[in-house]
């Protein structure tokens, strides 16, 4: 995915010009739900902590909502600020479970740029067989020095309607 902020004036021309091409990642863009502003600047952008919605590409019924921080300022406006590595992460089963492909444990399910070159927020999965319950991590990592903030949720895989609830391992590659 792009660096969030690479929808602003300076990074869309970057884009434009294919200089900050990264991996894209396996969900459609997120959905930005809302955001509250943190620390008021005047003349620029606030600080804000945003929440998005992402449904799951690989199993349906399944959803996820983060919060992670975005820079306002003119380090933010400009797309140049370094976001922070704080993000949570909320999974749920928001309707029947339906796999549509095999998947291998710790796939990616969602990925961003959190930098210009070197830090990118994941979110992957994996399944508990024991507990027929889906694993939702979220990190951000840095090539050059690692990052061992992280968020984790659980989604139990539960009936819905009359049908049983399918089993994770039989979907693990």
């Amino acid at each position: 995915m792009w660096l969030r902020s690479l929808t602003r004036p300076v990074g869309a021309g970057l884009v434009a010009l294919g200089l900050l091409a990264g991996p894209a990642g396996a969900a459609d863009d997120p959905d930005r739900i809302f955001d509250k502003s943190t620390v008021w600047r005047p003349l620029t952008p606030n600080d804000k902590l945003v929440v998005y919605g992402i449904d799951d590409p690989v199993v349906g019924g399944v959803a996820c909502h983060y919060t992670q921080p975005e820079k306002g300022g003119i380090k933010g406006t400009l797309g140049l600020a370094e976001d922070v590595s704080d993000i949570s992460l909320s999974c749920r089963q928001v309707g029947p479970v339906q796999f549509k492909e095999k998947f291998k444990q710790g796939e990616v399910v969602f990925s961003e740029r959190r930098s210009l070159i070197f830090k990118s927020m994941q979110i992957v999965r994996g399944c508990d067989a024991k507990r027929n319950t889906l694993i939702y991590m979220v990190y951000s990592d840095k090539v050059i020095q690692g990052s061992p903030k992280n968020s984790t949720s659980t989604v139990p895989l539960m009936p819905w309607g009359t049908e049983p609830p399918p089993k994770c391992a039989d979907f693990v590659r």
